[in-house]
C-alpha cells in the first residue's frame, strides 16, 4: 500500500487555548494511538491534502523529531460549516499486529444486466479490511461482468487474500436493478439471452428497495 510522509511537530500543551492557537496558525492538532502512550503532534493542514481528499487508501509516515512512525488515519473530524479538518487520530502500525482499514472498492467489467437495460447499484465505495500492515490491500477489485438483472454481489462472494472484511456476508456490494426500460423490454441492442433474462425478469414484480442497497460509506 502506498504511504504518504507528514512532518509533524510534537505538542507540549493540549488544552483548548493551545489547540485553538494552533487552528488559527492553520494547523491541525493530532493525535497517535497504539504505542507505549498517545502522542500528540500538529502538522500544517495542506500536509493531509493528499490523504484526506483522495478516494485512495494510503498508510502515513508520521515524521516527528528525527522519529519516523508508521500509521494510519482512524478518525477525522470536520467542522460543520467551513469543513476545514479540526483534529486527526491516526493508529501505530507494528508488522505484526492487524489494523483495520477502510479501502476503496473498484468496479470491473460491464454486467451482462446493465447490457440488458438494467441499472447497476454500488452499495460500497469503501470496505472495511482487517490484517497486518503487509497485507493491506490498495483497493478491493469486483469484477460485475457476470451479474445479470436481480443479482446481487455480497461481500462473502469477494475472495480475499491476506485480509478479512469486517463486514457480514450477507452485506450487498453491488447489485444489478431492474430499469423501466427492462420492464418495457426497451432495450435496444440484446442479446437472445439478455433478452430472453430481461422478458422474464419484466414479469416479476420489481424489488422494493431495502437499507442494504443504500450507501453505506
Amino acid at each position: 500500500m502506498k504511504s504518504i510522509t507528514i512532518q509533524g511537530t510534537k505538542r507540549e500543551s493540549v488544552g483548548k487555548k493551545s489547540t485553538k492557537a494552533l487552528r488559527d496558525a492553520e494547523l491541525v492538532p493530532c493525535v497517535v494511538y497504539g504505542g507505549e502512550a498517545p502522542l500528540n503532534f500538529s502538522a500544517e493542514e495542506r500536509a493531509f491534502k493528499g490523504l484526506v481528499y483522495t478516494p485512495e487508501a494510503h498508510t502515513v509516515s508520521i515524521e516527528i523529531d528525527g522519529e519516523t512512525i508508521p500509521a494510519v488515519l482512524q478518525d477525522i473530524q470536520f467542522h460543520p460549516i467551513t469543513d476545514k479538518i479540526l483534529h486527526i487520530d491516526f493508529y501505530q502500525l507494528s508488522d505484526d499486529k492487524p489494523v483495520v482499514m477502510e479501502v476503496p472498492v473498484r468496479i470491473t467489467g460491464r454486467s451482462k444486466g446493465v447490457v440488458a437495460g438494467g441499472v447497476l447499484r454500488q452499495s460500497f465505495r469503501k470496505l472495511k479490511v482487517k490484517a497486518i500492515p503487509a497485507n493491506l490491500p490498495d483497493e478491493i477489485v469486483v469484477d460485475v461482468t457476470p451479474l445479470r438483472i436481480g443479482n446481487k454481489l455480497y461481500v462473502g462472494g469477494i475472495k480475499a487474500e491476506g485480509y478479512s472484511f469486517m463486514h457480514p456476508d450477507n452485506a450487498v456490494v453491488v447489485a444489478v436493478k431492474m430499469s423501466r426500460n427492462a420492464m418495457k423490454g426497451g432495450a435496444a441492442a440484446m442479446d437472445d439471452e439478455d433478452e430472453e433474462e430481461a422478458e422474464e425478469v419484466a414479469t416479476q414484480s420489481p424489488d422494493v428497495p431495502t437499507t442494504e442497497e443504500k450507501s453505506a460509506e
